[in-house]
């Protein structure tokens, strides 16, 4: 495998809440229509996407503060899930898509290797990262950072329910301003939340490009792509 990042080949990090829609829970099918019709717009770009999704729509740790490490094995379930959903979804809308798991599923499932997930890219697959990094107490922000790295993404597009990074949660503060540019550093040093710690080291390390940006609109995927600049980007 060579070393350097692939020209176009990016990683989208969701949530499982995004996949709920409004709703918050369960899967909305309107919005994995929109959302595979938006990856697919990519592909047609001659883009590589990966994804890496969460399982949140089905189960959020925080609400077994006390079974943390039940709650994540359950979280790394409920990825599967949504990533088989989405694959369904993608290969519905014309598209051929793949999912690829941290933690081995016999007769359901390929088990993700970097070498296994370049051959799909390559062969124009949207691969769907499932299982997190496959332990508990590592988020899906990590597994999407590592993913990234290992199938060397020139950048690391998160969707999320806001348009971008704030100086301040704009949830508590509505003056709080939209950073259009942040270091890892600060990111990191003012604790900024927008991904967790490791998952920004990670991307730090390897000098990767973060977009922060509102899928809620999922056209923004393909202006994120064109521009850089939508939303917050982290690097530097």
């Amino acid at each position: 495998m060579n070393g350097g990042s692939v020209p176009g080949r990016l990683l989208l990090k969701l949530s499982g809440e995004v996949l709920a829609g409004s709703g918050g829970r369960n899967l909305d099918i309107s919005v994995l229509r929109n959302l595979s019709s938006a990856i697919l717009e990519l592909v047609s770009m001659k883009c590589q996407v990966g994804i890496v999704v969460g399982g949140g729509n089905f189960v959020r740790g925080r609400e077994l503060e006390t079974r943390r490490v039940a709650a994540d094995q359950m979280g790394m379930l409920a990825t599967m899930i949504n990533g088989i959903v989405l694959r369904e979804a993608i290969v519905e809308a014309g598209g051929r898509a793949g999912v690829l798991s941290a933690i081995p599923v016999e007769g359901m499932l390929d088990t993700f290797t970097p070498d296994l997930a370049e051959d799909f890219l390559d062969r124009g697959y949207v691969v769907v990262y499932v299982g997190g990094t496959g332990n508990p107490l590592l988020t899906t922000d990590t597994a999407a950072a590592l993913r990234a790295v290992q199938t060397r993404c020139e950048r690391l597009l998160k969707g999320t329910k806001v348009d971008g990074v704030y100086e301040s949660d704009p949830s508590m503060n509505p003056d709080a301003r939209r950073l259009k540019t942040i270091s890892y550093r600060d990111v990191l040093k003012y604790d900024l939340k927008v991904m967790d710690a490791a998952a920004v080291a990670v991307c730090r390390d390897a000098g990767l490009p973060i977009n922060v940006f509102d899928i809620r609109e999922p056209e923004n995927l393909v202006r994120v792509y064109r521009d850089p600049f939508v939303g917050s980007l982290i690097e530097g």
